[in-house]
């Protein structure tokens, strides 16, 4: 990646983000955890991760000062963007867990599991399960026929155009589990937990990026 970009990680107070910041720099990836709005308005690319609560983490933004800046560099500069676990279900419209709205830059919402009873599937969806690339995508580069990923999550994010639909995964029914629409990705997993898959979706991710 070019010694000139700079990554920022949106620091909103949402946890698991040290992970994130270690995996980074085992692919190279000099990247800067931060919550200052000067610092998130210089980056190049951004990473908005996030571990709770829908309403909680839109609130943090927003009380941190990093709502409006964001929505800048998103849809005016056009800069990259990749969401994490809540961080890509905040990309949405809005959430069945809260009432806040999201960002909307995914045309779609985020709902709960919906499973029959009696279905024995558990809520959360957590460990591992396989990613079904709907698209071709330079994400899945060299990784092989099967890809693997570790989830944490009891909602998932529905789209309404199949189009930002990279890939699904199965539990009890498909869901997406990365999405993208311009210069806004999103994945539902933890890549950062996802050990060799994680690490090359996101070696992926960033040398796309740069080409």
């Amino acid at each position: 990646m070019s010694t000139a970009s700079k990554v920022v990680i949106v620091d909103y107070e949402s946890g698991n983000i040290g992970s994130i910041v270690n995996m980074l720099k085992k692919i190279g990836v000099d990247a800067t955890l931060s919550s200052v709005v000067g610092e998130v308005a210089d980056a190049r690319r951004l990473i908005l991760p996030g571990v709770g609560a829908f309403d909680s983490g839109m609130e943090a933004i927003e009380r941190l000062g990093l709502l409006e800046i964001l929505r800048h560099k998103v849809t005016v500069d056009r800069t990259p963007l990749l969401g994490i676990c809540l961080g890509m279900q905040l990309l949405t419209r809005g959430s069945e867990e809260g009432k806040r709205p999201g960002f909307g830059w995914i045309d779609g919402y985020t709902i709960r599991f919906r499973h029959a009873e009696g279905s024995g599937l558990r809520i959360p969806h957590m460990g591992w399960n396989r990613i079904n690339p709907s698209a071709a995508s330079a994400i899945f580069s060299g990784i092989g026929d099967e890809i693997r990923a570790y989830y944490a999550n009891s909602y998932h994010v529905t789209c309404e155009n199949a189009s930002d639909v990279l890939a699904t995964t199965h539990h009890g029914y498909d869901f997406p589990c990365i999405v993208q629409h311009r210069n806004v990705t999103g994945m539902q997993f933890h890549p950062e937990k996802s050990h060799r898959y994680g690490m090359l979706m996101l070696k992926n991710y960033f040398e796309a990026d740069d080409a």
